[in-house]
């Protein structure tokens, strides 16, 4: 006893030494059992990372070899040293290339890496004699055949132009790799060769020809084997993308088309967006029962869905674990763009995935529209102030076009868009007109130069073509597109109006289009999509924390590129019910990739190739995204 307190021993009681022995064997046993086998894979990718680079570093610098056994370079045959530091270089091109494929899971990277790693080991030990690097890349076997199990994912769509991109790519860094080859036996060079000689002599040496650098000794056939490795590398890599078989992306079909109408029959109210599942450029996955469907696109590995899962709600479910298998059996990274709250908790449920807010759909009750009221007067002047300048407005239902007037539309959409690449997926039909899509409507603007005038003012209209003042689409001035949302609604889908034209052509539509409505039978009407709209909204009130404020002050920054804040006070003009939208994702780290993925297929991230090299199409579709006044696009959505 001390002070009151009894004094303990420093023996611990049983329990916990139990407990501590339990924690070491389980620990030992961890060890001993290896990684989980999901965990594989990713592990995988980068021990063979690390193998390439060091394959790669024993083809390009052979001056790391071991000394003790620098004698047998003297005993080898005269071509089998520089043999295999091309072999050595070569295998670790390609094992780097191939990590990636790995890390995906892919089969054909397995197999790939299965016949390289024993090239890359004996090349190592017959170039640098090191026992060392070869055993690790023999070691990496072990994993590699004992889970090859976890290397089962199906190929990705796939295109013949991916030589190309080959091609460029692969030059490039045989290039750069070659000049590192060469400078990297300076000492054994005769003389001191400029930079641009040196790289003259790696392009010689890329088709195997002899270059301007010499060279002492046998240094000259290590260089030259090197360099045409990298050189035949390139060639047959490109032979074998040019000419493998295509695996293209998957589309739409006839039969997916029908079926996918059927649901939006019965269930096309429920989601604003469901409409725009009739993409072409779309694949589609149904649940078992039919009763639901997911569409998606497959984008940089990412397979991307849009909006809520089409059908019933009770086999939503089906359809999602469909797309999940889908997923996996390819090894992409599965995400959601602008589902809907009710969808976003499905598909977290369902799936365990989590979601994030994105912004918010504008969607504007058609019974309480009003021009009237202080808060609508600059809408208000600025659709009197078009209409005085003589500008009449037409919505219909596409049936009720013409065919010829029809096309001019179409071609005045093309015309109009505002940028080369076209946008547009998960709010985007991409089509104008199509015979199936007659319900659609379309409202358009016209300038009428001298036409007679009605009672009211307002410019009489007939076929929409001023035959004395044409132009080159006639008197069309703009259109909005807009595709059905279940019975008695309609979701926008594209703006574009002519350059010339006076400011306000998209809001006096989107006037006209709601003024019309009750007679189309229309009662709700969604209008664009705000990104971050409730984080604009916050950050702009008084009492806005500095970190709120922070986040608003990036967003509008971004918005000189992406018109993330001018959208959202376009969209508020017309006192909309704002709905919130959500983006699904499985883990935080794919975020960046997500995105990425995402603007590609909106369009706003070009990585195709340029215009005057891609396939053209017998009959291409008019994009469908959106062009507004003053400049400003929408995100993806209905965007320019």
């Amino acid at each position: 006893m001390s002070d009151g307190v009894p004094v303990r021993s420093g023996r611990l009681p049983a329990s916990a030494v139990r407990r501590v022995n339990d924690a070491v064997r389980g620990a030992l046993r961890g060890a001993l059992r290896g990684p989980r086998p999901e965990a594989v894979p990713a592990l995988v990718a980068r021990a063979c990372a690390f193998v390439g680079l060091v394959d790669v570093a024993a083809g390009v610098f052979p001056r790391f070899r071991h000394s003790s056994m620098h004698t047998m370079a003297e005993v080898l045959p005269g071509a089998l040293g520089p043999f295999a530091a091309a072999l050595s270089l070569s295998a670790g091109v390609l094992l780097l290339l191939l990590a990636h494929g790995l890390r995906r899971r892919k089969r054909r990277a397995w197999r790939a890496a299965v016949l390289l790693l024993p090239a890359g080991a004996l090349a190592q030990f017959t170039y640098r004699h090191s026992l060392i690097g070869a055993l690790i890349s023999l070691a990496l076997l072990i994993p590699l055949l004992s889970h090859r199990d976890q290397f089962a994912a199906l190929p990705d769509p796939r295109s013949r132009w991916r030589a190309l991109a080959n091609f460029v790519l692969m030059g490039a860094g045989s290039i750069v790799l070659g000049l590192v080859v060469v400078s990297a036996q300076a000492r054994h060079m005769v003389g001191d060769p400029s930079l641009a000689a040196r790289l003259e002599h790696v392009i010689y040496g890329l088709f195997g020809f002899e270059g301007p650098v010499g060279y002492t000794g046998n240094t000259s056939w290590t260089v030259a084997f090197s360099l045409g490795a990298l050189g035949l590398l390139t060639a047959v890599t490109t032979i074998y993308l040019a000419f493998r078989p295509e695996h293209p992306a998957a589309r739409l079909t006839a039969d997916d088309e029908a079926r996918l109408r059927a649901l939006l029959d019965r269930h096309g109210g429920r989601d604003s967006l469901g409409h725009f599942a009739l993409r072409r450029d779309k694949a589609v996955v149904f649940s078992p029962s039919g009763k639901a469907a997911v569409t998606y696109r497959v984008v940089s590995g990412v397979m991307l869905a849009s909006g809520d899962p089409i059908g019933d709600v009770e086999a939503w479910p089906g359809a999602i674990e469909r797309f999940m298998d889908e997923a996996r059996a390819h090894s992409w990274t599965p995400a959601v763009m602008g589902c809907s709250e009710t969808g976003a908790e499905v598909w977290t449920r369902e799936t365990g995935l989590d979601a994030l807010e994105l912004g918010d759909e504008a969607v504007v009750d058609v019974a309480d529209f009003s021009l009237a009221g202080r808060a609508m007067r600059n809408v208000r002047q600025m659709v009197k102030r078009i209409e005085r300048l003589g500008y009449e407005t037409r919505v219909r239902r596409v049936r009720d076009l013409g065919e010829g007037e029809l096309d001019r539309i179409r071609r005045a959409a093309e015309d109009w868009r505002g940028t080369d690449t076209e946008r547009g997926f998960s709010m985007a039909l991409g089509r104008i007109g199509d015979p199936a899509d007659g319900d659609c409507l379309i409202a358009t603007a016209h300038r009428i130069e001298g036409a007679a005038r009605s009672a009211s003012g307002r410019a009489v209209v007939g076929d929409g073509w001023d035959d004395e003042n044409p132009g080159p689409y006639g008197d069309l001035k703009a259109v909005l597109h807009f595709v059905p949302w279940g019975p008695d609604g309609a979701s926008l889908d594209l703006m574009r109006r002519d350059r010339s034209a006076d400011p306000g052509m998209n809001e006096l539509l989107i006037v006209a289009a709601l003024q019309a409505a009750p007679r189309l039978g229309v009662k709700q009407v969604s209008l664009n999509f705000a990104m971050f709209r409730s984080a604009l909204a916050r950050g702009e009130k008084i009492g806005a924390g500095p970190v709120l404020r922070a986040w608003r002050g990036l967003l509008v920054f971004l918005s000189r590129w992406f018109q993330i804040e001018s959208l959202y006070k376009f969209n508020a003009k017309f006192r909309p019910r704002w709905e919130p939208r959500f983006v699904v994702y499985a883990a935080s780290r794919d975020l960046p990739r997500i995105g990425l993925a995402a603007m590609q297929a909106e369009g706003f991230v070009n990585l195709a190739l340029p215009r005057v090299l891609r396939r053209r199409t017998k009959s291409p579709a008019p994009c469908a995204h959106v062009v507004t006044d003053h400049g400003m696009s929408e995100h993806g959505v209905r965007a320019a």
